[in-house]
């Protein structure tokens, strides 16, 4: 099964991937199922992921109770959680300022659902994308004092707008930061900035999104109002009602699923298949979501949709989706998003396929390009980050796209990055230099304003910086849990699979080869994925799908080989459509096979 360091021989997959197994943990796996008797697939899964036999047990069975922290291990959340709970005693106008993207909305509804839930009654901003742009501004914040705020609190925002809070602090504000991105060594001078980032923080939280942060600063307030009495006079909020909000948010900034994120995550999905938010039951029918939610679910389903209103300029639709209790709203808000994540697929398509060509352009003059840097007229603004994503999961290394502010002579940017490559510190560094106006964000992805006439320039510094700091670009690797026939893949493999769950960055979800398979049918499915159904040399069959691949070497491979025999990789999930529920695979890669 393994040549050398190749798994399958497959040195070179149509998506040039090298595949390789995970590190022989033979005596983990060995105890693992010793101790405690689990299959030895799954104590396969949790060696490969590095889980000890002794922590099995917790990492399968994450708790809150177990892994929150008390609230002053992170820097200012006691004096934080004060001054927001004074506020709330005292009948102070308390105003909330969100990011737009989902851990922002999420964590702006979760505050505003809490202060509502403790008696007061906040008001909320989003920055529009387009006109606004990320994090507060003076408009803004002029506009909630003028309203009677006493008290701003910013969230998923804020570590970097020293400038905008100082001038609300001028204007009488006490302000208190929220956030999770990247921070400098100054900060700004406000009343508390609660951020498991800064250089000060030795919290080591600084994995969790902006909404698991904010979790823990209203069960702060919580604790300070129980100790004063306030909950004699109305009844205490139940946070734990909340964390389907948390869970989404959690998954959607794509932060490592490790540590409390996963007892965040474990629950907040439980939560979430309660259906307890009428909006999100809402928008799972929408998006005719009918199985039990997952990470997938999640970050692909429920995620983009909200996303879309943030990125189409509306992202208080979002937020009235995650704040309402009101059903028939709650239905009215899903169907607005549902349309509006329609326009934002049809534009980011039109985009990508400009922005590839681009792409592949830069790679023919270098290809050991270590960062790609597009741009394009005519790109919305909301749609950079999609398309930074695929550029990034095409060619394997960072990637930024730039649409331009007409009327204003600047340029917005987005970008995604690879593991091993912080794209916030390389942003910063732009920032330092001259080379942008402004910018931020954390290794994962990062956000930037620049001269429209600068975008060369931009291009030539984070390529120069990423070499110096030695990014040089490795062949990619698809790294594979195990071999399985089409005949193996049952619901009841899925379901075992599903306890070292949930999947994502920092516990990679399994993947496993089908060595020899064949693609028995493949077509189109929606506007651009292709669907099929593999064979093995037995003739048993597994449903598979290999998600926004039309026009990918991947998706050409799939069309093209009709019963020829091929090595299909990917990963095992429930498919539940039409009330039916079997295993699905989720197609990552595929090579021709040999011989």
């Amino acid at each position: 099964m393994i040549d050398g360091a190749h798994f399958l021989g497959v040195s070179r997959s149509i998506s040039g991937k090298t595949w390789r197994a995970r590190h022989d943990q033979g005596r983990n796996i060995a105890a693992i199922v010793e101790r405690h008797g689990v299959p030895e697939i799954l104590a396969r899964v949790l060696a490969g992921r590095g889980i000890d036999p002794e922590a099995v047990q917790a990492f399968l069975n994450p708790t809150l109770r177990e892994l929150m922290p008390k609230p002053d291990a992170v820097v200012d959340m006691l004096a934080g959680a004060d001054r927001i709970a004074r506020a709330i005693r005292q009948a102070e106008q308390i105003a909330i300022i969100g990011d737009y993207d989902v851990d922002g909305m999420t964590s702006t509804a979760l505050l505003t659902r809490f202060l509502r839930g403790a008696g007061a009654e906040p008001l909320v901003h989003i920055p529009d994308r387009v006109d606004e742009g990320y994090g507060p501004s003076r408009m803004a914040v002029e506009t909630l004092r003028a309203r009677g705020a006493a008290v701003l609190i910013t969230v998923d925002c804020g570590t970097m707008a020293h400038e905008v809070l100082a001038y609300a602090t001028s204007l009488g504000l006490d302000v208190v930061v929220v956030d999770h991105h990247q921070a400098a060594e100054e900060l700004p001078s406000v009343r508390a900035v609660i951020n498991p980032n800064r250089m000060d923080d030795l919290s080591g939280l600084g994995y969790l999104a902006a909404v698991g942060v904010t979790l823990m600063l209203v069960a702060a307030v919580a604790r300070v109002l129980r100790n004063s009495g306030h909950f004699a006079r109305c009844a205490e909020p139940d946070l734990l009602r909340w964390l389907d909000l948390v869970a989404l948010g959690t998954v959607c900034d794509v932060v490592p699923l490790v540590g409390l994120n996963r007892a965040y995550v474990n629950q907040g999905l439980k939560v979430m298949a309660r259906r307890v938010s009428p909006g999100l039951a809402c928008l799972a029918d929408c998006a005719r979501l009918k199985r039990r939610p997952d990470t997938h679910a999640a970050g692909f389903i429920l995620g983009p949709r909200i996303n879309a209103a943030g990125r189409l300029g509306q992202s208080m639709l979002g937020l009235r989706l995650l704040t309402t209790d009101d059903p028939v709203e709650a239905a009215h808000l899903s169907q607005m998003l549902e349309t509006l994540n329609r326009q934002r697929q049809d534009m980011e398509l039109a985009a990508f396929e400009t922005a590839a060509m681009d792409a592949d352009l830069q790679l023919e003059a270098d290809p050991d390009l270590p960062l790609l840097v597009v741009a394009g007229q005519g790109w919305h603004v909301g749609v950079l980050g999609l398309i930074a994503a695929r550029l990034k999961e095409r060619f394997n290394r960072p990637a930024i796209a730039i649409g331009d502010a007409p009327g204003t002579g600047l340029a917005i940017g987005s970008g995604r990055s690879v593991a091993g490559v912080d794209l916030g510190k390389l942003v910063h560094a732009a920032h330092a230099a001259g080379v942008i106006v402004k910018g931020g964000g954390h290794a994962m992805a990062a956000g930037l304003t620049l001269a429209a006439d600068r975008v060369d320039a931009l291009r030539e510094f984070l390529v120069g910086e990423s070499r110096r700091q030695g990014h040089a670009q490795s062949a990619p690797e698809l790294v594979l849990d195990g071999a399985l026939s089409a005949g193996a893949a049952q619901m009841e493999l899925v379901e075992l699979l599903e306890r070292a769950g949930p999947y994502g960055p920092g516990n990679p979800p399994p993947l496993f080869a089908f060595p020899g398979h064949r693609f028995a049918y493949a077509d189109l499915a929606g506007k651009d994925h292709v669907r099929c159904t593999l064979r093995s040399r037995d003739g048993t069959e597994i449903k598979a799908i290999a998600f926004r691949s039309l026009g990918s070497p991947l998706g050409e491979m799939i069309l093209s080989m009709r019963d020829r025999p091929a090595h299909v990789a990917g990963r095992l999930v429930v498919d539940d459509w039409n009330g039916g529920r079997r295993a699905q695979l989720l197609i990552e890669d595929a090579a021709v096979e040999i011989g």
